[in-house]
């Protein structure tokens, strides 16, 4: 008895050793997680924006995707898919991409551009040109860079000997919020 009640004694003092979960707030849930929520997250075009910027394509697609399970796959985010696709040498994709992004928003300018780019890389000159114009005429003229996309499609449709290993780079452009681009270099 004198053991059992040593014992007893003993393991109560231990019991009130152990840490004891922080009382709870009158009305509180015992279950939640403990996360705060602060507000809206970072818009995931945004984000791929400034990871495509880095040269981080694989990490914009995945940020690009996040941004079309809360907006859907509007223009915006198949032209950026498109473009990170672009980036990657993905050609095929990236045309799949930028012709559903100008089917969802046939005044797009960046998905007009960028499927002119990627249409010069697979060869196929001339509708890389009519693309490169309805790029140039949505935009009013406005961006030099488009405008130089459509000398150098226009000049490779008037001579087929014109490589671009005679031009210092290709363009690329991408939409980086409304009316401001970020010019990238093709591959």
């Amino acid at each position: 008895m004198k053991y059992a009640l040593g014992s007893t004694l003993i393991v109560t003092a231990l019991a009130a050793c152990e840490p004891q979960p922080p009382a709870l707030a009158p009305g509180a849930d015992p279950f939640a997680t403990g996360v705060v929520a602060r507000g809206e997250g970072v818009d995931g075009l945004i984000v791929g924006h400034r990871l495509m910027e880095a040269g981080e394509y694989e990490l914009a697609i995945k940020a690009y995707l996040r941004a079309a399970s809360k907006v859907g796959t509007n223009g915006d985010v198949l032209s950026a898919l498109g473009s990170a696709n672009l980036q990657l040498g993905r050609i095929g994709q990236a045309e799949k991409l930028l012709r559903r992004a100008i089917k969802e928003d046939q005044t797009f300018v960046p998905a007009w551009n960028n499927l002119g780019v990627v249409l010069m890389e697979q060869g196929k000159t001339a509708e890389a040109a009519r693309v490169f114009q309805t790029a140039f005429a949505l935009d009013s003229g406005n961006s030099d860079e488009i405008r130089e996309n459509l000398r150098r499609a226009l000049a490779n449709v008037e001579n087929p000997a014109y490589t671009r290993e005679k031009e210092e780079k290709a363009f690329d452009l991408v939409r980086r919020g409304k009316g401001r681009y970020l010019i990238l270099s093709s591959r």
